[in-house]
């Protein structure tokens, strides 16, 4: 085999649509996000600590953690109903992602600001792709781990979309990024019924951050975790690094 491979991998999950014509008003926004880990991280740490989880609540592992799922109760987790249930469960998962060592990246595509911007806008997912992609680059620059490939692992939504997006995500490897320079990126899909740690730890993520933007006053116990694990620049500034808000 001649390709040698980043001790890091990436799964990317979304919260919200990226469709432009109708928005709900009270999601409007496209959120992506990447969760980065450490191979040795997420083999000793996340994948034991989620497997844990699901034999002491589900006897086996074969659950699949949704966010919506879990959210409205339904499929197998109509055991949440009673609310001391769900918020005993709730805070357990909060303290798996606290535990779990991964740096954040995500962008959010604010869809009216960016539907009146442009009079033909760009795809929101392939525009929150290309920001994240050239993000994941300057934390594996920093990392020295820009040279290998690492795999991008999303998960299947359907042929058209897919390719589509396989298409935007060569065309940003091949340089088109703010970089102008290849990326050394693979992306792997996943099936929707893929039992993958990583992206179960993505899905539930990602809209504690859309409410964040949404209503930043409101009290997000979910986001006061997850803040301390974006990617953050040598100042320490989460703002355009870890976090990209656009527009």
């Amino acid at each position: 085999m001649d390709k040698s491979f980043s001790d890091y991998i990436v799964y990317v999950d979304e919260s919200g649509d990226h469709g432009l014509i109708t928005i709900d008003p009270y999601y409007p926004v496209f959120v992506l996000v990447f969760c980065i880990f450490k191979k040795d991280d997420y083999i000793n740490t996340a994948v034991p600590l989620l497997q844990r989880f699901k034999f002491a609540h589900f006897g086996h592992d074969q659950t699949i953690l949704h966010e919506t799922d879990i959210r409205k109760d339904r499929g197998g987790f109509t055991f949440l109903k009673s609310q001391a249930v769900k918020t005993a469960f709730l805070d357990e998962l909060t303290s798996i992602i606290q535990k779990t060592p991964f740096v954040l990246i995500s962008t959010v595509i604010k869809k009216e600001p960016y539907r009146q911007r442009y009079s033909t806008p760009e795809n929101p997912y392939h525009v929150a792709l290309r920001y994240g992609l050239e993000r994941i680059f300057y934390f594996l620059t920093e990392q020295q781990a820009n040279i290998e490939t690492t795999h991008i692992v999303v998960e299947k939504r359907g042929k058209s979309e897919d390719n589509e997006l396989e298409l935007e995500f060569r065309r940003v490897c091949d340089g088109f990024n703010y970089l102008q320079k290849p990326l050394p990126f693979e992306l792997v899909f996943a099936d929707k019924k893929s039992n993958s740690t990583g992206l179960q730890l993505a899905d539930l993520i990602a809209r504690p951050i859309g409410l964040h933007i949404i209503k930043p006053e409101q009290d997000n116990r979910a986001f006061a975790i997850i803040d301390g694990k974006f990617y953050r620049n040598g100042k320490g500034i989460v703002k355009g690094y870890g976090l990209k808000c656009f527009p």
